[in-house]
């Protein structure tokens, strides 16, 4: 009988990678940098093991949406007091914090459990084309 195949810690690479948000829609930008943290790309895939990269998405100001979701869509938040209840808009959102809306559809992409967490963290966003990861990329 053949053993299955269990990555060992030595054998995991987690390159770098950078993906340009610019004109791109939300959603289908959100599934290409979840299967790349997650690393479904790469024939060592495991479920339950850390194997991707680490991803960068510049230009995350410029993304674009379908229909009227600027407006129509809201991401809510608590602030644990009574009526403490806040929203914000998509188009208000991009404006103050272009990175939380791709941060906010990839972790809805990825497992909501400490796996989940560790993966987004190796999610670099920045609204502009610049960013500090230069020599990890190269």
């Amino acid at each position: 009988m053949q053993k299955s195949y269990y990555p060992k810690a030595a054998d995991i690479k987690h390159d770098w990678v950078v993906v340009d948000a610019d004109g791109q829609t939300l959603g289908r930008v959100a599934t290409k940098v979840a299967a790349l943290l997650m690393g479904k790309h790469k024939p060592t895939f495991t479920p339950g093991v850390a194997m991707g990269d680490n991803v960068v998405v510049i230009n995350a100001a410029s993304i674009t949406v379908t229909g009227n979701k600027l407006n129509e869509k809201f991401y809510y938040h608590h602030s644990n007091y009574p009526g403490g209840l806040k929203s914000i808009s998509l188009r208000d959102q991009l404006q103050q914090h272009p990175d939380r809306v791709i941060k906010s559809a990839v972790w809805g992409m990825l497992p909501h459990n400490k796996m989940g967490r560790e993966t987004l963290k190796r999610l670099k966003v920045y609204s502009g084309a610049e960013h500090p990861h230069g020599a990890q990329v190269a």
